[in-house]
């Protein structure tokens, strides 16, 4: 399977400190790969390395393409968006700016179909269509995640990142969030998932990192992760274990 995402030798360095060492991760096109990790451990860091946000040695290829030394803007443009942790939206902004914001590099382009990618988005998430006109400041946690996920969406990435996506959200949301990520999978969107609900995250994933102290400790199928007995007393509770 062709490669959507691949990166080799990722580094960062915070204030003279190593915070990311020679990272390397690959994302198969269609597929969901989570990176899995405690607080702290680097993941954060990493998909703000691959999105532009922070600077970063090594080198990252987009479907073939080397984007190593493109700015944020034009990852976007090539179709590398970021939904990061916090949301980042424009609070005092309404949800359909937010949104609209979210589609600026195609209407630059002229891109005919951001009117399908809307309803596309408001299929996925009707309440934003209910939510219109109301400042994305005055929303609940479980919408403004879904307005983040939206605008990223109206970016029509062929590589989507998420950040933490369930923190903070109510059980049923979780659920409802990566039910989300599976049919944008179906859709054709290849998904770096950075989530503290391991559990959840190798569930729905074909493969997974864990990154430690900076650094890839461990990498498999995620199926197989879900069975490593080191990997599941460290980040699924020893109940997990059987046989």
């Amino acid at each position: 399977m062709p490669l959507a995402l691949q990166a080799h030798d990722i580094s960062v360095h915070y204030d003279g400190a190593l915070a990311l060492r020679a990272a390397q991760l690959q994302l198969a096109e269609g597929d969901i790969v989570t990176v899995v990790g405690r607080n702290g451990a680097g993941k954060s860091t990493l998909l703000a390395a691959l999105s532009g946000l922070i600077p970063a040695a090594g080198s990252l290829t987009l479907f073939g393409a080397d984007i190593t030394r493109m700015s944020i803007e034009q990852r976007v443009s090539l179709g590398l968006c970021l939904v990061p942790e916090r949301r980042e939206l424009f609070g005092e902004m309404s949800v359909e700016d937010n949104l609209v914001l979210g589609s600026f590099t195609r209407w630059q382009r002229g891109d005919p179909e951001i009117e399908a990618t809307r309803a596309w988005v408001f299929e996925l998430f009707p309440r934003l269509r209910e939510r219109l006109g109301q400042k994305a400041r005055l929303l609940s946690g479980g919408e403004r995640q879904m307005l983040a996920l939206g605008r990223a969406l109206m970016a029509r990435p062929r590589v989507l990142m998420l950040d933490e996506p369930s923190l903070g959200l109510a059980p049923v949301i979780v659920r409802d969030m990566f039910r989300i990520i599976l049919v944008l999978k179906q859709r054709g969107v290849s998904v770096l998932l950075v989530e503290q609900n391991v559990r959840a995250a190798l569930a729905i994933a074909d493969y997974g990192y864990v990154i430690e102290n900076g650094e890839i400790a461990a990498e498999g199928v995620a199926e197989e992760l879900q069975r490593d007995a080191v990997i599941v007393q460290a980040y699924l509770g020893r109940g997990a274990v059987h046989g």
